[in-house]
C-alpha cells in the first residue's frame, strides 16, 4: 500500500519563466508511493482521486514555485514569494495498449495560485492542458519508464501581473513600465526517464520552455524566450507496508 525512500539529487532552473538568472540546487529526494482509495502518490505525482472511470479521472492537482530574491532583472523591485497552486485536473484516457506499456492521456489541470506567507493572497488562476505519453520498457530497456509531456499554458491577468508587470515606481531606463495581460503563457515540453530497482530508484528529466507569443512576452522582465531546465535524483528504499493493494492501470 505504501513505500518510502530517501535520497538526493539536483535541479537547475530559471528564477521564473523568462528570467535570465539560473540557479542550481542540491535537493533531498523523497520517494513516496501511496495507493489509498482517495489519496495517491506515485510517478504521476501526489493527487486525490475524486472520480475514476475507464476513460476519465478527476484528480486534485498541485504545483509550487520557488521564491525569487536578488534576481538581476528585478533589482530594486519587491521579492517574489513562493506560490502554491491547487485545483482539479480532468484527465482523459485517450489510449491504452493491450499490454499496458503505452498510455496516452490528456491532462487538463485548472489551479488557483496563492502566495506562501503569513497572510496568503490569491494571485490568479492557471490552466495547462497537456498530452502525456507514458512508455514502459522503451527502446527495449526493461524496467525503465519514459514519460513525455507537452502542451500550452494559460493564466489570468492577476497571475501574469504578479510575475511580469512593472509598476511606475519601479520603472527605469532599461526597465520601462509594463502591465501584463492574461492569456497564452507559452508552451512546455518535458521528458522524464526513471527506473525502480529492488533497493533504489533513479530518475532524470529535461524540460524545454518557449514563451514565443505569450501575452507577457514584451515585459522587460522577460530576458529569455526559450530555455532548457533539468534535474536528476536517486533514492534508497527504506521501508514498505506489509499490506498490499491492487493497483488499477
Amino acid at each position: 500500500m505504501w513505500e518510502f525512500g530517501l535520497g538526493a539529487g539536483a535541479i537547475a532552473f530559471q528564477d521564473y519563466r523568462g528570467s535570465d538568472t539560473t540557479h542550481a540546487y542540491p535537493l533531498p529526494v523523497p520517494y513516496i508511493v501511496y495507493n489509498g482509495k482517495f489519496l495517491k502518490a506515485d510517478r504521476d505525482g501526489v493527487r486525490g482521486t475524486l472520480f475514476n472511470q475507464d476513460w476519465l479521472e478527476i484528480n486534485l492537482s498541485f504545483n509550487l514555485t520557488t521564491p525569487v530574491r536578488n534576481d538581476r532583472e528585478r533589482s530594486g523591485m519587491p521579492d517574489l514569494r513562493s506560490t502554491v497552486e491547487m485545483g482539479p485536473s480532468f484527465d482523459f484516457h485517450l489510449f491504452r495498449s493491450g499490454d499496458r506499456k503505452v498510455k496516452l492521456d490528456l491532462r487538463m489541470p485548472l489551479r488557483a495560485a496563492a502566495t506562501v506567507e503569513s497572510s496568503p493572497r490569491i494571485i490568479g488562476w492557471t490552466f495547462s492542458p497537456r498530452l502525456n505519453l507514458d512508455l514502459r520498457d522503451p527502446f527495449g530497456l526493461p524496467g525503465w519508464n519514459l514519460g513525455l509531456l507537452a502542451g500550452p499554458l494559460f493564466a489570468d491577468r492577476r497571475y501574469h501581473d504578479y510575475f511580469y508587470s512593472v509598476a511606475p515606481q519601479f520603472a527605469t531606463a532599461s526597465r520601462p513600465e509594463f502591465t501584463a495581460s492574461g492569456g497564452y503563457a507559452g508552451t512546455q515540453t518535458l521528458a522524464a526517464l526513471s527506473k525502480r530497482y529492488p533497493k533504489y530508484w533513479v530518475g532524470a528529466y529535461m524540460r524545454y520552455d518557449t514563451l514565443a507569443g505569450a501575452a507577457f512576452v514584451d515585459s522587460p522582465l522577460v530576458q529569455r524566450k526559450s530555455y532548457w531546465t533539468g534535474g536528476f535524483g536517486f533514492a534508497w528504499m527504506i521501508q514498505k507496508s506489509s499490506q498490499v493493494v491492487e493497483i488499477p492501470d
